[in-house]
C-alpha cells in the first residue's frame, strides 16, 4: 500500500506572475467570470492592443487558473489545452504543480469542497470589499498526498467520471443545437411549408391557415412566490432557486438556500418537478434552462414556463431557447440599473402560430429531443454526485486502490 505523507500546499505549487510580452496581433483574456468549475469558458480572440491594466499574466497547459475573490464562486479551470496568447487577469492566481504532484491532481485537491469551504472561510476573515484570498493563505493548507503511481490511479477514477459528464454536456450542446435548428426551420424559415400558399401577415408572410397570436395563447409564465429569509435552514429537503441559479441552458443550484418545509401560501407550480422550464426575469434576463432534480422551489424573480397543453413542451422549450428571441426579451425589458422583464408584457408578445395538429406534429418530431436532454441532465447530476462523494474518500486514503 502507498505510503502517504503530508505537505502543505505551498510545497506543491508556485504561484506563477509571469508577464505576456508576446507579440502576436490577437490573444485571449482571461477573466474571473470565464473560468467555473474546471472549465475555461472563453476563447474568443481579441486585438492585443490597449490591453486593460489587470490582464497581465501567462500561463501554459497543465496550470490551474483559480479566482481570488469568493472561493465558494468555483472559480477556477483547469488548462487542458495549448495557452499560447492566452493572458489571465491579475485576479486569477495561476497555479503550476511541481515534481511532487500530478497537476490534475492538484487540481482535484483544490476543487474538492473541503478546500474550497476552508478558502472561503478564510476569505471572509480578511478585511475588504470582497471576500479574497491570496497564495500565502492558501499556501498553508495541508493535504495528504500518496505516491505518483497512486496520485494516476485515483486521477483515472476521477477522470473517467469527469469525461462522461463532459460528454454529456457536449451531446447536449448537439441537441441543443438540433432543437433551435428544428425551430428555425418550422416557424421561421417555414421550411416544411414552402410549397403551400403565403398570406401577408403584421409579422410577415405566413402560410396560409396560420395565425398572429401572443404566447399566452399556448404558454403560461407563472411567477415564483417570495419566500421569507427567517425560514431558511442550514439544511433540509428543499433547495429554494433564485435569479442567480438559472444559466443559460443549465440549472446551477450552488448556494440556493435550504428550506425544511413548504410555506402553507406558496403556489403549487412553485414546487417544481423534473423537466419544468425555468425563465430568469430579473439582471441577465431571458435565461432559460431545464429543471434537472427534485426538490426544488421557485423564488421571486424566476419564472415558471408551463405549456397550457403538456405536448407543447418542446415548443415551448425551443422558442426560448432561440437566440433572437432573448435578444427580444432584453429589449422589452424594463430598468436602468438592472433588467427587469414583465411576465404581462412577455405573455403578450406576438409569435406565428399553427392550428394544434402542426404544433403536435411538431412536439412528436422534437419530444425525443427535450426527452434526451432532460435525461442527460440528470445523470450528469447523478455523476457528479458520485464524484464528490469518492473525491474527498479517495483524497483520504480511505478507499483502497489498486
Amino acid at each position: 500500500m502507498s505510503e502517504w505523507k503530508t505537505y502543505r500546499l505551498g510545497d506543491l505549487c508556485d504561484s506563477i506572475s509571469n508577464t505576456y510580452r508576446g507579440k502576436a496581433q490577437n490573444v485571449v483574456l482571461i477573466n474571473t467570470s470565464d473560468v467555473l468549475e474546471g472549465k475555461c469558458l472563453n476563447h474568443r480572440k481579441e486585438p492585443n492592443k490597449n490591453l486593460k491594466g489587470q490582464f497581465k499574466k501567462t500561463f501554459q497547459q497543465g496550470d490551474i487558473l483559480y479566482s481570488e475573490i469568493r472561493p465558494s464562486n468555483k472559480r477556477f479551470a483547469y488548462i487542458d489545452f495549448d495557452a499560447t496568447d492566452y493572458i489571465a487577469s491579475t485576479k486569477l492566481m495561476v497555479l503550476r504543480a511541481n515534481e511532487k504532484i500530478r497537476p490534475l491532481y492538484l487540481y482535484y485537491i483544490l476543487q474538492s469542497q473541503v478546500v474550497i469551504d476552508e478558502l472561503q472561510m478564510l476569505a471572509e476573515s480578511r478585511s475588504g470589499t470582497f471576500p479574497q484570498i491570496t497564495f500565502s493563505e492558501l499556501s498553508l493548507l495541508t493535504t495528504e498526498l500518496p505516491d505518483i503511481d497512486s496520485q494516476d490511479k485515483i486521477i483515472n477514477i476521477l477522470k473517467s467520471l469527469d469525461d462522461k459528464i463532459e460528454l454529456n454536456r457536449r451531446i447536449n450542446a448537439n441537441l441543443e443545437a438540433q432543437a433551435q435548428a428544428l425551430f428555425r426551420s418550422w416557424f421561421v424559415d417555414f421550411e416544411p411549408f414552402r410549397d403551400g400558399p403565403f398570406v401577408d401577415s403584421e409579422l410577415g408572410k405566413i402560410p396560409q391557415g396560420w395565425k398572429v397570436g401572443t404566447i399566452n395563447e399556448i404558454i403560461q409564465i407563472l411567477s415564483g412566490y417570495a419566500f421569507k429569509s427567517d425560514t431558511f435552514t442550514e439544511a433540509g429537503p428543499y433547495r429554494l432557486i433564485t435569479i442567480k441559479n438559472v444559466q443559460d441552458g443549465s440549472l446551477n443550484i450552488d448556494g440556493a438556500a435550504y428550506l425544511s418545509e413548504i410555506p402553507d401560501k406558496m403556489p403549487q407550480h412553485c414546487n417544481l418537478t423534473i423537466g419544468d422550464i425555468l425563465l430568469s426575469l430579473t439582471g441577465n434576463v431571458g435565461r432559460v434552462c431545464i429543471v434537472d432534480r427534485d426538490g426544488l422551489l421557485l423564488n421571486q424573480r424566476v419564472a415558471k414556463l408551463q405549456p397550457k397543453d403538456k405536448r407543447n413542451i418542446f415548443f415551448t422549450y425551443a422558442l426560448f431557447r432561440q437566440d433572437s428571441f432573448k435578444q427580444y426579451l432584453i429589449q422589452i425589458a424594463k430598468g436602468t440599473a438592472q433588467l427587469n422583464l414583465s411576465p404581462v408584457e412577455t405573455s403578450d408578445t406576438k409569435i406565428v402560430l399553427p392550428n394544434q395538429d402542426i404544433l403536435l406534429q411538431f412536439g412528436g418530431i422534437g419530444q425525443p429531443l427535450f426527452d434526451n436532454i432532460v435525461s442527460n441532465c440528470k445523470e450528469i447530476i447523478t455523476l457528479s454526485a458520485l464524484r464528490d462523494t469518492l473525491l474527498p474518500k479517495l483524497m483520504a486514503g480511505e478507499i483502497a486502490i489498486e
